[in-house]
């Protein structure tokens, strides 16, 4: 597999071999060096990458482009897909639901409020 060429949107796999701050860089199946930005590792929040990849471990990503040095650039949120998507929006639906609610609460309490303010005598 050495003299195939890799095109964007092929998934490969490859093992971390260093973590940054910013992304981990990897050795690919045909010994070509890859890389994973922190954007890419997760659909969800990535503070550290430590916490979703360890050095020595493989992992499969998708070929989404050439870094300016020539290593092949990652994204591992295409093959991630351990969360369901519809159980995340019903979730999202509910909160938005109960802050729509309590900020109408708020808003007529504070209306109130100011009404008391501006006309004392009207009781």
């Amino acid at each position: 597999m050495v003299n195939e060429s890799i095109a964007t949107g092929d998934f490969v796999k490859g093992k971390v071999i260093d973590i940054k701050k910013f992304g981990a860089f990897l050795e690919l199946e045909n010994s070509e060096e890859g890389f994973v930005h922190i954007s890419k590792i997760s659909k969800k929040y990535v503070k550290e990458i430590s916490d979703f990849l360890k050095v020595g471990q493989e992992i499969e990503g998708k070929v989404i482009g050439k870094t300016k040095d020539g290593k092949y650039e990652l994204s591992l949120k295409e093959v991630n897909n351990d969360e369901p998507e519809t159980g995340k929006s019903q979730n999202f639906e509910k909160r938005l639901n109960q802050y729509l609610k309590d900020s109408e609460k708020k808003i007529s309490e504070y209306r109130k409020h100011l009404d008391k303010k501006r006309n004392p005598r009207k009781r």
